[in-house]
């Protein structure tokens, strides 16, 4: 086993290669990212009366017998009402050594689309969280909250991270790496994490971000740059500085920052805290190896920001911060950067919906 910190692609080869990740068809090669690893769905899809939890000393299949409304075939494809609550077996199963623990997170076009996916465990008492030493089947829990999705088997809509003992930097930690190589172009604000903050002063023109429409047509997750935007997003515009967030809307913004995460280390977008305002940031959390890197193709990239509003209408003003991202130390630098020789579809973005849209 490697050292300490989140593991490499190479680490999650060799997990495969002794059995600790199998998986019902053969793993391929575009799955396995620079730190973590693309689950895939299975063949069938649970529609289910809410969200749930195994908990301690419980099976998800059990679960699923106590909530199931019924049961889809995936294998010619099958829609994802949104509003509705599903619970896919993923192809993907874990055997965890001793010392191993992972942690699982959307893909970024799937946080894009508004689909809230997490992964559940048997025996689970948190969303997304894996424990040391796991031994057993994975699940995505998937809601589409703003669009229908056209969903079929083998198709990646979360990942996994794994990490071997305490990856986490603390602040000072991080404050040193940042006098040493610089991870925002700007006043680094280093709070349990980096902080981050929204653009709506743009440098050019005055869209500021999208807002997902109410009444749309279904996604087919496999049609990349298929869908014109104005079907699907209404462009928010303004001089001011500043929107009001609607309760219930979801909102793709940008980050101030363009972040930069070096080859050695690993990052996970986290919410800030909840006195803030009552608003969410952050459905999609991982950031890459290299991402933004100058190493990998990058001069620094901006944060998209996946936000919705909670209760009550709240104003959002140009600067203010809205999220952090934790950064953790690479267990050894990844044979492959993200952005290098790897289709990385938002290395050096700014404000940019999910890769189904044009």
């Amino acid at each position: 086993m490697t050292g300490t910190g989140v593991l490499p692609a190479q680490a999650l080869r060799a997990l495969i290669a002794n059995g600790a990740i199998t998986a019902q068809s053969s793993i391929i090669p575009a799955q396995i990212q620079p730190a973590s690893l693309d689950l895939r769905l299975g063949t069938i899809a649970y529609r289910v009366r809410a969200s749930f939890l195994a908990g301690h000393g419980r099976r998800v299949a059990d679960r699923l017998a106590e909530f199931e409304m019924h049961k889809i075939d995936l294998s010619q494809g099958a829609v994802l009402e949104k509003g509705c609550v599903y619970v896919i077996p993923l192809m993907e199963s874990l055997h965890l050594p001793k010392g191993l623990s992972a942690v699982a997170n959307a893909k970024s076009s799937t946080g894009r689309l508004d689909l809230l996916t997490r992964t559940i465990t048997d025996g689970g008492t948190e969303f997304d969280r894996i424990p040391e030493a796991y031994d057993g089947p994975l699940y995505a829990e998937v809601c589409p909250r703003s669009f229908s999705v056209l969903v079929r088997p083998g198709q990646r809509l979360n990942q996994i991270r794994f990490r071997q003992g305490q990856a986490m930097l603390t602040d000072a930690e991080l404050a040193t790496l940042h006098a040493r190589e610089p991870l925002v172009d700007g006043t680094a604000v280093i709070s349990e994490g980096l902080g981050f903050s929204v653009d709506l002063r743009p440098a050019q023109g005055n869209l500021l971000g999208y807002r997902a429409k109410p009444h749309t047509g279904v996604i087919d997750l496999d049609l990349i740059g298929h869908y014109p935007a104005q079907d699907f997003w209404e462009e928010i515009r303004a001089d001011s500085g500043q929107i009001i967030l609607d309760p219930g809307a979801f909102y793709i913004l940008v980050s101030q920052e363009a972040v930069t995460i070096p080859p050695d280390y690993a990052a996970e977008m986290a919410p800030y805290l909840a006195m803030v305002g009552e608003f969410r940031v952050h459905y999609a959390g991982f950031f890459d190896p290299g991402f933004g890197h100058a190493a990998a193709g990058g001069a620094g990239s901006r944060g998209v920001l996946e936000v919705r509003c909670h209760e009550a209408p709240f104003v959002l003003e140009h600067g203010q911060v809205v999220g952090r991202l934790v950064y953790e130390r690479m267990s050894a630098r990844p044979d492959t950067l993200y952005g290098e020789k790897i289709a990385s579809n938002y290395q050096g973005q700014g404000l940019k919906l999910a890769k189904q849209f044009r």
